[in-house]
């Protein structure tokens, strides 16, 4: 009989097979989820929604004028993943600028249309990226919600 002696993988070099294999792995995954743009396809279609709780409420018109009030609930429209971390950090100071902004309206008669809401609207919208950029963040809200609008006279 003959003296055969099988050859079996050494321990060392399976555990550098393997040590291989899992390394490139997250290489080969990363480029089949980047889309052209640079996003990864995971972020490109993302739509969240980011509720400032609780509603905002405030006096609005003319000083001097007749009280009137104005309830708005906002909800914050984002299409990346990374932007709620960004919002919510800053939410005081975001808070902060839409009560300002709501604050200055002294055309209530304005607020009621719908060419007036969307105007309050884009210029929340403003104000807010305007904190993201300042505070740095590479972030931005794509829109402004009102789920909630009532002003009462």
């Amino acid at each position: 009989m003959t003296n055969c002696k099988l050859m079996t993988p050494q321990p060392k070099f399976v555990l550098f097979s393997l040590l291989l294999l899992f390394s490139m792995a997250p290489a080969a995954w990363a480029e089949e989820t980047t889309g052209t743009d640079g996003e990864t396809g995971e972020e490109s279609n993302v739509t969240d929604y980011i509720a400032m709780e609780p509603a905002f409420v405030t006096h609005v018109g003319t000083p001097g004028g007749k009280l009137t009030y104005l309830k708005a609930a906002v909800t914050l429209r984002a299409s990346r993943q990374t932007t709620r971390p960004a919002i919510t950090a800053h939410m005081p100071r975001l808070r902060h600028e839409l009560v300002m902004l709501f604050g200055e309206q002294t055309d209530t008669e304005t607020l009621t249309t719908m060419d007036g809401q969307q105007a309050l609207r884009e210029e929340a919208k403003s104000r807010i990226n305007a904190v993201l950029e300042e505070q740095q963040t590479g972030e931005a809200v794509t829109g402004v919600l009102f789920t909630e609008f009532v002003v009462q006279k």
